[in-house]
């Protein structure tokens, strides 16, 4: 395998943020990257941006598209996800705030009362008005930078809106998928339930008519009966796994009942073709991994946050006022006052405190690039894992679709001999369960196939490009 070795950081720092100036060595430290994946052999390898794009569509599923259509407006995640987007924006307005000089305005009326011995009192009022405005000046960046690490936690937080809705869509897929392999086990077993239940009933007019002996017939209805035993636990499950994808879609137990019943109840079915791209594709695509770095981007400015409080700020300061024994002169420009101020505050001495937080801070950010990088692996490892399930899948569904054909038809044989005295029942009762057991096999694997490229449209983006 060819491998490309790019800085690990580049993905993130070309989203939204790459003009940030960011300085950290934790940036330039390279990773190599694979330049094709390992297990894509049948797939094609070009741009995946049109195939992931809504890609549930794809399964040619119209239930499963309204399902998900549905719990993307109404989950209770999405909705939590995108409170998150609205507070992350207004934080990062207050730290813009900064920036700017604030303004603000006074006014007061004092009444005072002077008693004089023996002759009375004297009665006076003062009123005085005022504009007071003050302004940090951002002399080494704290407030700049303050401003970028609000506006990358603003990325981080729509990126883990996207994370949400990928995961949801794929949640909901594979319990969708859950939930009609389940339903077709159950088809299936009710037509076992009929195939035994006209055996048990040959294996009784045998044994009525003397050809069989009462071995037979018991043999027969216990069979029967292990079939009938297995329909409320199929029942069961299909139920809870419908109650599970309204609880997905944000709906009550039993509101997607009638969508479920009113369409067809087949397995999804994965498309033929699916364009899967270079492992660099999948690293743009993934919100969790643009989420992990816009982590990295704010905890870098977080950090030179810190190292700026180790210099002196600039405050300027400036106010404009009226001060008169009459309210109609409040306005008369000789009763005006102004004054303006400037201030350098640094520190000297704080016990370590600054070098503390600075420390706390650079620490936050290697375990950012640590995350960021784990996240990196883990794509790759999903990727790859999706790709080999899908071949191996594939591979045993071509499998036991055979395998079932010969046991449906062994199964029919089996039938007919005994119906004509040929075989006993011990064949027929044999070849009835081989051919049960493959059948849920085949819709195991089935299950599996479909959820296996569920998982590699998730590990590839999700359809959020």
């Amino acid at each position: 395998m060819r491998f490309a070795t790019v800085p690990l950081i580049s993905c993130a720092a070309v989203l939204a943020l790459g003009g940030c100036g960011v300085q950290s060595t934790a940036f330039r430290q390279p990773v190599a990257l694979p330049a094709d994946w390992k297990n894509a052999a049948g797939f094609p390898v070009a741009s995946a941006s049109r195939d992931l794009s809504r890609w549930w569509g794809r399964f040619g599923d119209p239930t499963l598209t309204k399902i998900i259509s549905t719990a993307l407006a109404n989950s209770p995640d999405t909705a939590t996800a995108a409170a998150r987007i609205r507070e992350a924006r207004a934080r990062r307005t207050g730290e813009a705030a900064a920036l700017f000089p604030t303004l603000g305005y006074s006014t007061s009326a004092n009444s005072s009362r002077t008693r004089r011995d023996g002759i009375g009192t004297d009665t006076g009022t003062s009123y005085s008005a005022g504009l007071n405005a003050s302004w940090e000046v951002d002399l080494f960046g704290k407030n700049r930078n303050a401003v970028q690490a609000a506006s990358a936690q603003v990325g981080a937080s729509e990126e883990n809106f996207h994370s949400v809705q990928a995961s949801l869509a794929s949640e909901i897929a594979i319990a969708y998928t859950n939930l009609r392999v389940g339903q077709a086990r159950l088809d299936v077993l009710y037509d076992t339930i009929r195939s035994r239940e006209e055996t048990e009933e040959l294996a009784r007019w045998r044994t009525q008519s003397g050809e069989a002996d009462a071995l037979e017939s018991s043999q027969a209805t216990t069979s029967l009966e292990q079939a009938r035993a297995a329909i409320p636990a199929l029942q069961q499950s299909n139920a809870q796994a419908s109650n599970f994808l309204a609880l997905l879609a944000g709906k009550r137990p039993g509101d997607l009942d009638g969508l479920l019943n009113s369409r067809r109840k087949s397995i999804p079915d994965p498309p033929a073709r699916l364009a899967i791209g270079i492992p660099a594709d999948a690293l743009r695509q993934r919100p969790d991994v643009r989420l992990a770095g816009y982590q990295l981007l704010a905890a870098a400015a977080n950090t030179r946050v810190a190292e700026a409080r180790r210099y002196p700020s600039l405050n300027l300061s400036g106010s404009l006022g009226t001060n008169t024994l009459n309210a109609g002169k409040l306005l008369n420009p000789e009763t005006v006052t102004a004054g303006i101020v400037a201030g350098l505050a640094g520190p000297i001495f704080d016990a370590g405190r600054i070098e503390a937080e600075i420390d706390a801070q650079d620490a936050a950010q290697q375990q950012a690039y640590q995350t960021y990088r784990s996240t990196i692996l883990t794509a790759l490892y999903e990727v790859e894992n999706a790709l080999i399930a899908c071949r191996r899948t594939a591979e045993r569904l071509e499998t036991l679709e055979r395998a079932t054909a010969s046991a449906q038809q062994a199964a029919d044989l089996a039938q007919q001999q005994y119906q004509a005295g040929i075989t006993d029942i011990l064949t027929v009762l044999d070849s009835q369960r081989s051919l049960l057991g493959l059948q849920d096999n085949l819709y195991g694997v089935r299950a599996d196939r479909t959820t296996a490229y569920i998982q590699l449209y998730k590990a590839l983006g999700g359809g959020w490009s």
